[in-house]
């Protein structure tokens, strides 16, 4: 085991060299979307922007949603303009909402296709 210690020194020594060179390369990339000062009260600024935004987009977001919900009751009611081409596009949405469900469901097992950790 002791033999191993300097081979493990070694890898995380570089990691560490890597890791600076990989993060100050992102930041370099990303500098556009960086504020001034990069404080923690800056930070929690955008946070907070950020929070309300979101808020102040639920009533754009409902509106939304009954639209889309009024679309689908007069679909219903006009079941012959309903053709292959709209059925299909329902199913692959179905298809797709079940692809969203099968990988949340892998992620909340910590990533196993097999089964819940217990």
């Amino acid at each position: 085991m002791a033999s191993k210690l300097p081979q493990l020194h070694a890898k995380v020594s570089s990691a560490a060299k890597h890791g600076c060179a990989f993060y100050k390369q992102l930041l370099e990339q990303n500098k556009q979307y960086i504020q001034e000062p990069p404080t923690a009260e800056r930070c929690q600024l955008l946070a907070n922007q950020l929070l309300y935004t979101r808020l102040a987009s639920i009533p754009n977001r409902c509106e939304s949603f009954w639209k889309e919900v009024e679309s689908l009751k007069n679909l219903m009611k006009n079941k012959q303009e309903f053709n292959i081409e709209n059925a299909g596009l329902v199913a692959l949405f179905g298809l797709e909402c079940f692809a969203w469900f099968c990988g949340g469901e892998i992620i909340g097992r910590g990533f196993t296709v097999t089964g819940y950790s217990v």
